[in-house]
């Protein structure tokens, strides 16, 4: 009983980490945080469909 107690309650490895100064970060986070601001820069300089009036 107590293996499997213990078993249950064993950290999972992270993974590949990256170390920056004081900031660890995991690989798999630092990819979705590069994918949001990737995103989020896409949404400020696209236009919005429509947006531009043919004002002649």
């Amino acid at each position: 009983m107590t293996s499997q107690v213990l078993a249950i309650t064993k950290p999972v490895p992270a993974g590949a980490v990256v170390q920056w100064g004081f900031v660890t970060i995991t690989v798999a986070n630092l990819i979705v945080i590069l994918a949001m601001i990737l995103v989020f820069v896409l949404a400020i300089v696209l236009p919005f469909p429509g947006s531009r009036r043919d004002d002649r």
